[in-house]
């Protein structure tokens, strides 16, 4: 199983540097199902081309499968080892995961840059013929090229295959081309090798950000990626015509924290948060958007919270957060007290309800402003918490910033940023709504006219119902 990526970017050998792999060597990865090598047939300043060769077992892939899965001679009679599926993709996702994230180290100004590439996959199924890959690779921009496979050289009269050799050629950043493959190679395949659960959804809106919602056939991708599962086609859907995005977590912090950083305001604004759940006395809480789990951390190392939740709807924030904690080292009692789900802010979640405290830490930014009524019903209506601590940026602050400009947000993933008396209004509404009290803290230095970096709302559940 092969794909090749082919720049002419000069110099071409920056390729290297956007793949976070050497041209001079060869790179191995272990994977669940086989071996990728990564290596360079091509390495000039003209041209440069990096391969992706994948070596699996059919054999031990089929006798994994229970007696009664496949059929008879799987084992001997697949095409597996040779055809670009959701093997490959896997492997994409795994060996390009840095490139895939549109991070360079080194070169971060050229992985943020349109570049001309070319992917050869020599073995592409397209279960729709050749119309299909024009269909899916047509609207990102791509100019396709593809030549139907025989189904036997030997036999002519067979016929083709299902399988064509295809060039994709294409200016655009790397990170959003690998992206694109990872989506829809499975979906051309229309198979999957893995178990397809509510993960999956998460992964494609992922890898699907800034391209899925408009695509003339995302329904089709939608479907055929989750295996013809209906409910979780639905789903997927539905967040797409509400437009409620899955934020890259890794990607996104980089703009505000560098912003923030001369202030320390992350760190103030946490200990903040901490010290406010303990005026409150809160003994559970969950932490709605809890991100890489930055708040999660410090709530876990002060046995007063006997209960700590975080909540999030990115499948990948989760995953840094549970690093983050070394959740698979800590002591037994640890990890009965700390648990993460993956939930969006938006429905009503069962699970979160019940708690003395839900906090949501520079969250209602990233929602689209007709998401905030949903937003408001699932977290007040629904999981009802005694207590609920809302912060977000203070948009008058901004112009103490030095560099950034007037008009523009912290961060280009947030759909709005408040005044003080916009939040306030906003909080204001909610509480009377739903039946809480709320009171206004600034969290950070205050400047006299202002105000603080963060600003904060405190709610507390009063006797209306």
């Amino acid at each position: 199983m092969l794909l090749t990526i082919s720049t002419t970017h000069a110099p071409a050998t920056d390729l290297g540097y956007l793949l976070h792999k050497n041209p001079q060597r060869l790179h191995s990865q272990t994977l669940s199902f086989g071996t990728a090598h990564v290596f360079y047939p091509d390495a000039r300043n003209d041209l440069c081309t990096a391969a992706l060769m994948l070596e699996i077992d059919p054999v031990g892939l089929v006798r994994k499968k229970g007696p009664n899965e496949g059929f008879a001679l799987e084992q001997y009679v697949n095409d597996r080892p040779y055809v670009a599926s959701s093997f490959l993709s896997v492997a994409l996702g795994q060996v390009f995961r840095t490139a895939m994230s549109g991070r360079s180290k080194d070169r971060q100004d050229l992985a943020d840059s349109a570049v001309p590439y070319e992917i050869h996959l020599p073995a592409l199924p397209s279960r729709g013929g050749e119309g299909l890959l024009a269909r899916l690779f047509g609207p990102l921009g791509y100019e396709v090229t593809a030549t139907r496979l025989a189904l036997d050289e030997a036999f002519p009269a067979w016929g083709g295959s299902a399988c064509y050799d295809v060039r994709l050629r294409i200016t655009a950043r790397l990170g959003d081309v690998l992206r694109h493959l990872y989506v829809l190679i499975p979906v051309l395949d229309a198979d999957k090798h893995y178990w397809v659960g509510d993960d999956e959804v998460e992964k494609l809106l992922q890898k699907g950000e800034g391209w899925l919602d408009s695509h003339p056939e995302r329904e089709l991708v939608a479907r055929r990626y989750l295996k013809n599962l209906r409910g979780l086609a639905e789903v997927v859907m539905e967040r797409l015509s509400d437009g409620e995005a899955v934020p890259d977590p890794v990607r996104q912090d980089g703009q505000e924290e560098t912003l923030e950083k001369a202030i320390n305001l992350n760190r103030q604004r946490m200990e903040w948060v901490v010290a406010a759940l303990k005026r409150l006395g809160a003994k559970s809480v969950v932490d709605m958007g809890c991100g890489e789990g930055r708040l999660l951390g410090l709530l876990s190392k002060d046995l007063e919270f006997e209960k700590i939740t975080g909540c999030d709807v990115s499948v990948r924030a989760l995953e840094i957060a549970r690093a983050r904690l070394n959740f698979d080292r800590l002591p037994e009692f640890q990890q009965q007290r700390i648990q993460l789900l993956q939930s969006a802010l938006t429905y009503r979640d069962k699970r979160l309800a019940g708690y003395d405290a839900a906090t949501v830490i520079e969250v209602v930014e990233h929602l689209e402003p007709e998401r905030l009524d949903a937003f408001a019903r699932a977290v007040f209506e629904h999981a009802k918490p005694l207590h609920a601590i809302v912060t977000t940026p203070n948009a008058e602050y901004n112009a103490l910033f030095p560099n950034l400009p007037a008009g523009k947000f912290r961060h280009p993933d947030h759909r709005f940023e408040w005044t003080r008396a916009e939040f306030e209004a906003w909080a204001d509404s909610v509480a009377e709504r739903f039946g809480y009290t709320v009171t206004f803290e600034a969290v950070g230095t205050v400047h006299e006219t202002l105000g603080a970096a963060t600003q904060a709302a405190i709610f507390t559940k009063g006797d209306k119902q």
